[in-house]
């Protein structure tokens, strides 16, 4: 892996870099430096291989991915780092473009489907579209570890009273349920919801969900 501008402020700041994986040095070199002078923190692989044995779950950004390469192609790169677990938005590029070949970029939900050479103005909107839905995974599941640290504060008994709640159940048919009085529903469901930092049964409901999303 050869990394470029590591300390690019508006990207590198996130931790988002656009890694570059294509077998041609030449498309390498150029898009480093186009990205590298526009303030992108980048890194680059020659083969798809070499991207797999390199990856780590930490890592967060977009890709750029030649769709034909000896070895192992772009697409086929994206779908076993799909079977890993990386959400990494990516975007194909190729230097035969065919209809066939972008429909299965697309199908596969690549950003984008780039023909060689490049206009500049295409890729660029491409990247910072790739890096915005890269930010917003990137918060959602900061968001979900916050909940999910939050909810493993909670006792035993408050999580059944939540339980519960966020299934429409009354006070007075929670206290009956759990075989505790209405007062003391209301004790645990006010020191949760306080936990939780939510003052509302809807918000308690929304963290419940994320929490029971995929």
């Amino acid at each position: 892996m050869l990394l470029h501008n590591p300390d690019a402020p508006d990207q590198g700041a996130h931790n988002l870099t656009v890694y570059i994986v294509d077998d041609d040095p030449s498309v390498r070199d150029a898009l480093g430096l186009l990205l590298g002078v526009r303030g992108y923190r980048t890194a680059v692989f020659a083969s798809g291989e070499a991207f797999l044995q390199a990856w780590r779950p930490s890592w967060r950004g977009c890709l750029l991915l030649d769709i034909r390469m000896s070895g192992i192609d772009g697409l086929a790169l994206q779908q076993e780092l799909a079977r890993q677990g990386c959400r990494i938005p990516f975007i194909i590029m190729s230097g035969h473009g065919d209809v066939g070949t972008a429909r299965a970029a697309f199908k596969a939900d690549a950003i984008d489907f780039l023909e060689k050479p490049f206009d500049d103005t295409k890729l660029i909107a491409a990247i910072d579209e790739a890096l915005l839905r890269a930010r917003s995974e990137q918060s959602e599941q900061q968001r979900r570890s916050r909940h999910a640290s939050l909810l493993g504060e909670l006792t035993p008994r408050e999580r059944e009273v939540m339980d519960l709640v966020v299934l429409g159940r009354h006070n007075r048919e929670i206290g009956p349920a759990l075989g505790i009085s209405v007062r003391t529903v209301e004790v645990h469901k006010a020191r949760l919801m306080a936990k939780l930092g939510v003052d509302n049964v809807a918000d308690l409901v929304r963290i419940s969900m994320l929490e029971n999303e995929p």
